[in-house]
């Protein structure tokens, strides 16, 4: 699914929020109606098995045929859906298998991707955050396993076949977190990391996006809550039109959705309320703000974008297009020979 899909994003913007529990409540149902949310992410708690997952993406694409319904399920560490679906390694396994077969891991990478997305798409969710193309130095807190290497040319390879398997699957790919978030000790869920770094030496960092970008294969990007003091020293990633506009769209030509991080991280606090949130990442060129964990915080967000859309003439943003279609090429029996032929290989990676 080429970023192309999506096009002519500026001044377009949307909330993706979240529910509590594991089916909607009358309240849930009054949320999802505002026309400023555009899309629903899942954590562990909105899980039970796969059947509890199908009902509940069913009743939401009931209610709003247009949501897309998102979740983080990266592998390792990150993988929201645990029993009934894969136990997915972390993608730092796969620079392990590269150094001992290249093409071997390549393939794993690919089937990995088709299966992580095949398995979510089978349930009724559209997408899932990734890939990582952070680059781990083995510093960061937050990052470590969850990159697919140490260099940009193995992050690049390896996520590349990672995201032609989501797309076989008919998943589109959001790459996180640009300009990368792998130099710094910090998580940023807790506290706001600085990255001294100059534009030069972020630039290796900044090739797995490009890369990506430029063969089409990213829907998608989400930016770091971690501020750069060399290109801009007063904002993070994500509240920076520098990085977002000036860099993001105008020099690396990304036509694609912009995905904030989560405006309730410790990262997003720096600029104030959550109505300030919303409004710093609105006006650096933010579409899709995440607010997550706190219903309070997404009525507010909700209520900055309505105010935004209503008298800046700003639009409503639509992610429908990132919904599909579920590319389901094999019946029943195929699907799970797949599965198991890949469950297979894992084996020696879990």
């Amino acid at each position: 699914m080429p970023q192309s899909v999506m096009h002519n994003l500026n001044q377009h913007v949307g909330v993706v929020a979240d529910i509590e529990g594991t089916e909607l409540t009358a309240a849930d149902r009054e949320f999802l109606q505002q026309p400023e949310i555009c899309g629903l992410i899942f954590f562990a708690r909105n899980y039970q098995s796969p059947q509890q997952l199908k009902a509940l993406t069913s009743d939401i694409l009931s209610l709003r045929p247009d949501l897309l319904l998102c979740v983080d399920q990266e592998g390792g560490r990150v993988q929201r859906f645990r029993e009934g679906f894969t136990r997915l390694p972390p993608m730092l396994a796969l620079e392990k298998e590269s150094q001992h077969n290249r093409e071997q891991a390549l393939t794993l990478a690919h089937e990995l991707g088709w299966l992580m997305a095949a398995e979510l798409r089978k349930q009724g969710v559209h997408l899932s955050f990734a890939p990582v193309l952070d680059i781990e130095t083995d510093v960061s807190q937050v990052i470590g396993d969850r990159a697919f290497g140490h260099d940009a040319v193995t992050v690049i390879a390896l996520a590349s076949a990672f995201v032609r398997g989501m797309n076989e699957a008919g998943m589109a790919a959001v790459g996180k977190h640009f300009p990368g978030h792998g130099a710094i000790a910090a998580d940023s869920h807790l506290a706001l990391p600085v990255d001294p770094r100059s534009r030069i030496e972020l630039n290796d960092d900044i090739e797995p996006f490009q890369t990506l970008m430029s063969a089409g294969l990213l829907a998608g990007i989400m930016p770091a809550h971690v501020i750069y003091p060399a290109v801009d020293s007063d904002n993070t990633a994500g509240f920076s039109a520098q990085w977002l506009q000036n860099i993001l769209r105008t020099e690396l030509q990304f036509n694609g959705v912009i995905f904030s991080d989560d405006l309730s991280m410790a990262g997003a606090a720096s600029v104030g309320g959550y109505g300030e949130r919303a409004a710093c990442a609105m006006n650096a060129g933010a579409n899709a703000l995440l607010v997550c964990n706190d219903r309070a915080a997404a009525t507010e967000v909700v209520a900055a974008v309505g105010k935004q859309l209503n008298t800046s003439g700003w639009q409503r943003l639509s992610l429908a297009a990132l919904q599909g279609p579920f590319n389901r090429a094999e019946n029943d029996e195929q699907f799970n020979q797949r599965r198991s032929l890949i469950q297979q290989q894992l084996l020696n990676l879990l």
